[in-house]
């Protein structure tokens, strides 16, 4: 048995009924993938999470012919440490104002087309981790958004084919520094830290989400419920992002779009009232069927 701790994602995938959790993690700084069962880790040797994307279904179906010859000697049981759902997507796409009550709420006005910005791979963290709070900023805010996983190239889609190319969806929060984001016109130097994307705690499958159009999306700040909205609330959709975005640049397999958020941010607040992250703080962002992600801080 293996008794150090591992850093893991996990990944619900649903094929022809099947459901799988899959689980990534370092051991001896060599990322692995893991079948989460009842039983503990199934251990899958020589492929990632990302394997898995850019694969398929082909490889569902091993991973399935890997559980049926397993038994419980197999399993690794200790606790484990999560890393982000997705540890190298190449592309990480952001939406800004895609809610209609978080538009109105900062006095915006709708956009007509989508805002576009990046974050990058330093920016990714995982559920339950700790994120730094940079000393160059006073002002972090938190903003619950669903992320779509590309599961395979997508060029010049329509919207009505969009749904075709997602391999899932999960819980994302999109950390800001409001102090930094409106220094200029562009919004990456607020955006991008070092940990402000945790995603997480999974990936499900497209095939386990009826609408992503229509999902509860909720923060809790300590505990109390901040934000409270659904997807319905989004001015473009899915399908309509989707379609947009592969209009100007080819999305690979794992790359992630996050879709914007709901009202209830700190900055929608009136100014006397507002209270930024603290080291003492932690934030939950859950998202129907696409589990809780919580987020804790620590000062620079």
């Amino acid at each position: 048995m293996i008794k150090s701790k591992f850093i893991v994602k996990i990944n619900i995938i649903s094929m022809g009924g099947i459901k799988m959790k899959l689980v990534s993690y370092y051991q001896n700084e060599t990322e692995k993938l893991g079948i989460k069962l009842k039983e503990g880790i199934l251990p899958v040797d020589l492929i990632t999470i990302h394997d898995v994307i850019n694969k398929g279904e082909s490889e569902l179906t091993k991973l399935n012919e890997l559980i049926k010859k397993s038994n419980s000697a197999d399993y690794i049981t200790e606790d484990l440490k999560y890393a982000p759902a997705l540890t190298a997507p190449e592309k990480i796409i952001c939406v800004g104002l895609n809610y209609k009550k978080h538009a109105d709420e900062i006095k915006a006005e709708y956009p007509q087309y989508p805002i576009l910005f990046n974050k990058y791979n330093n920016a990714l963290s995982a559920h339950q981790a700790t994120v730094t709070l940079p000393e160059v900023t006073e002002r972090v805010d938190y903003e619950a958004e669903l992320g779509i996983v590309i599961g395979k190239e997508a060029n010049n889609v329509s919207e009505e084919k969009a749904l075709d190319y997602v391999f899932g969806y999960c819980a994302t929060n999109d950390l800001s520094a409001r102090d930094l984001q409106k220094r200029t016109g562009q919004w990456m130097l607020g955006k991008t830290s070092d940990g402000f994307l945790p995603i997480g705690p999974y990936i499900v499958t497209k095939d386990e989400i009826n609408d992503p159009n229509n999902l509860k999306i909720q923060t809790e700040l300590n505990g109390k419920l901040v934000q409270d909205s659904n997807t319905a609330d989004m001015i473009f959709s899915v399908e309509e992002l989707i379609s947009y975005i592969s209009k100007h640049m080819t999305l690979k397999p794992g790359d992630l779009i996050i879709t914007g958020t709901p009202e209830g941010v700190i900055i929608g607040q009136p100014m006397e009232e507002r209270k930024y992250l603290t080291s003492t703080d932690q934030v939950t962002v859950k998202i129907e069927k696409l589990g809780d992600l919580v987020t804790k801080f620590k000062n620079s």
